[in-house]
């Protein structure tokens, strides 16, 4: 769970990026659900950092009560069979339990059909900026969150022929809809960050069934990942970076911003640089800088003589391969002598 910008003394990347911090497993059925799962994490975060207001995203199928953590919001994708309902009216003093929501408004579709005013607003999204028409409704999505109060955000784009192109549905009750939309599309921000960590981190290489490994590995390759981010918008970013790789690859000729196997590359020639090991620091052997290897053998004998297959010493036992037995070199040896 992590997100954000990769920001250090200049701005690395223009589109948001993603650096795991925490993690769960699901242990299967019987356990802690995956969604309560994800909600442990968040609440850890909140507890850490009390005074900033987190925001957590997720597809369709992140949504339930223990997403509900204090000093934060949860934004996720509504399926297209969630029910929504009006909010709940006020209570009417009467006896009994007041209700805890309103009228049923339908599913997201049958919301989309009641809407008359589609608002056209510029939102940013998934690196680059377009035109779309956006509508919220006030709603309570009863099977997803309980009575919380929230909003369903619908989004159609230009040109579209259908009632609605993408519906979210948001507890935060003071963000813009556009916000809300550009939110949720850093969301897709994990998947490349996942394809990552399994395709040059080595995670997706783990081949573990020792349960300390299982749950040890994976972490671990996606922590690395996050420290190699880190290390590079701090202190290995430089804006030729993009050029010399655009002139050592020229048919990147839309690569305008480093990757994570640019950011790797150069740590990589960072800690040869400095010399750094782990027996020694500040000494490595020479032939790691100039990539030359070791010979074999010595110059002056290329090609030395091979061992005797087998010494023959009194007292031992050795393998004949000729008769396939084992037998005693001293029992063979006094017969050969005479004693």
């Amino acid at each position: 769970m992590g997100g954000g910008r990769d920001r250090g003394p200049a701005s690395v990347l223009h589109c948001p990026g993603v650096r795991a911090v925490l993690f769960r497993l699901w242990a299967g059925k019987g356990s802690a659900s995956p969604v309560e799962l994800a909600g442990q994490p968040l609440g850890l975060i909140a507890a850490e950092l009390p005074g900033r207001r987190l925001h957590g995203v997720g597809d369709a199928a992140c949504h339930g009560k223990p997403l509900l953590v204090a000093g934060t919001t949860w934004t996720t994708l509504l399926p297209a069979n969630a029910a929504l309902y009006d909010l709940a009216p006020p209570r009417t003093g009467r006896r009994g339990r007041p209700a805890l929501k309103g009228a049923g408004l339908g599913r997201p579709a049958a919301v989309a059909a009641r809407v008359a005013d589609w608002e056209k607003v510029t939102v940013a999204r998934y690196g680059r900026t377009e035109s779309v028409f956006l509508a919220e409704v006030p709603c309570i999505w009863y099977g997803g969150f309980g009575n919380t109060v929230g909003r369903c955000v619908l989004v159609r784009d230009e040109g579209s022929v259908r009632p609605y192109d993408l519906a979210l549905f948001t507890v935060d009750t003071t963000a813009t809809a556009a916000g809300v939309v550009g939110r949720y599309a850093v969301r897709w921000s994990i998947e490349p960050a996942n394809a990552t960590s399994k395709q040059q981190t080595g995670v997706g290489q783990a081949r573990n069934r020792v349960p300390k490994a299982v749950e040890r590995t994976v972490p671990f390759g996606m922590l690395v990942q996050t420290l190699v981010i880190i290390w590079y918008a701090l202190h290995g970013y430089q804006p030729e970076d993009v050029l010399a790789r655009r002139l050592a690859e020229p048919w990147y000729d839309s690569k305008t911003e480093p990757s994570f196997e640019d950011m790797i590359v150069k740590l990589r020639r960072t800690l040869i640089a400095a010399r750094f090991t782990a027996v020694r620091p500040g000494h490595v052997r020479r032939r790691r800088l100039t990539g030359v290897a070791r010979p074999r053998h010595r110059i002056e004998n290329p090609h030395p003589a091979k061992p005797p297959r087998s010494v023959r010493m009194p007292g031992r036992r050795r393998f004949s391969r000729r008769c396939g037995r084992i037998r005693s070199c001293r029992r063979a040896a006094t017969s050969r002598r005479g004693w």
